[in-house]
């Protein structure tokens, strides 16, 4: 599937990437909403799996190529791949490679968290990193979680994603809200995790916003369309009427996670109270 969408933000170019096709269980994805409404935007499979798909984003700022997420963890195995429905029908290497560029030529990786979803591409087979010229930012909080697991996450962490990053130096650990770059910061959006992190880029009086598993498809954006993944579902309903309403005021730019059809979005007044999402489709890449 060719998905590379470009669009400019100001001065700052971005590309969503992608980086493989995959299904979760939609009543696990929807928490307490009942399948008859959230059916009917994301038709669920014979095995009650919704269509998701995993969107890293490339932000081209000033000489530095900077990537947020890298990927599906491509170790499980086929028993694994099978579980998620997992299609590596486009992976981020070829999106970055339809821009003209290698592993080699990221600066800087954010993470927005560490489950397997998200940063399973950060190293590779061999246990060394995967962007070998890159430091990778994180929240020192999600970092500390994924190596102190429970019951209910153990599961989303693979120390092989993230130990290799830790050994090797290549960590910068973040606490709280911080300015990577002139007009690029990461925001705590707690409530998925408690050490998860948004990403908001301003460039010439627009602004962009990647919004992680706070709303990881754009049929999650109303308020209690919350996912039973969340660890702390009231937390992320409280870190969406603080920010939600703040986004809708700037006009930006939403990029969700997962969203299978839409790497763009902007967000409208819901008749009913909160905000939907629409999308806003970037440029498709020849």
């Amino acid at each position: 599937m060719a998905w590379n969408h470009t669009r400019q933000i100001g001065e700052v170019k971005v590309t969503s990437l992608t980086d493989a096709s995959f299904g979760l269980d939609g009543g696990a994805m929807f928490g307490s909403v009942p399948k008859a409404l959230w059916e009917r935007v994301a038709p669920a499979d014979e095995q009650n799996r919704i269509a998701l798909r995993i969107n890293p984003l490339l932000i081209q700022l000033g000489e530095e190529n900077i990537l947020i997420e890298t990927g599906f963890w491509d170790r499980g195995g086929e028993k694994f791949e099978s579980i998620y429905g997992l299609d590596r029908d486009e992976t981020v290497f070829r999106g970055l490679q339809n821009v003209g560029l290698t592993p080699d030529d990221i600066h800087l990786v954010i993470n927005t968290h560490l489950h397997f979803d998200h940063a399973g591409r950060n190293t590779t087979a061999l246990n060394e990193p995967t962007f070998p010229n890159a430091r990778y930012a994180v929240q020192k909080r999600e970092l500390d979680d994924a190596r102190h697991t429970h019951e209910r996450s153990r599961a989303s962490y693979v120390p092989d994603t993230f130990e290799p990053i830790a050994d090797a130096g290549l960590f910068d650990l973040i606490d709280g809200e911080h300015e990577l770059r002139p007009g690029l910061s990461v925001l705590p959006l707690p409530g998925h995790n408690l050490g998860q992190q948004g990403v908001v880029l301003r460039s010439g009086g627009q602004t962009l916003v990647y919004v992680a598993d706070l709303i990881p498809t754009l049929a999650h954006t109303p308020l209690p369309y919350i996912m039973g993944y969340d660890l702390y579902p009231v937390t992320t309903l409280e870190t969406r009427k603080t920010y939600l309403p703040q986004w809708f005021e700037q006009n930006a730019v939403i990029c969700t996670p997962h969203d299978p059809r839409t790497p763009f979005a902007r967000l409208q007044e819901n008749p009913k109270g909160g905000f939907v999402a629409v999308p806003d489709e970037g440029e498709p890449q020849k």
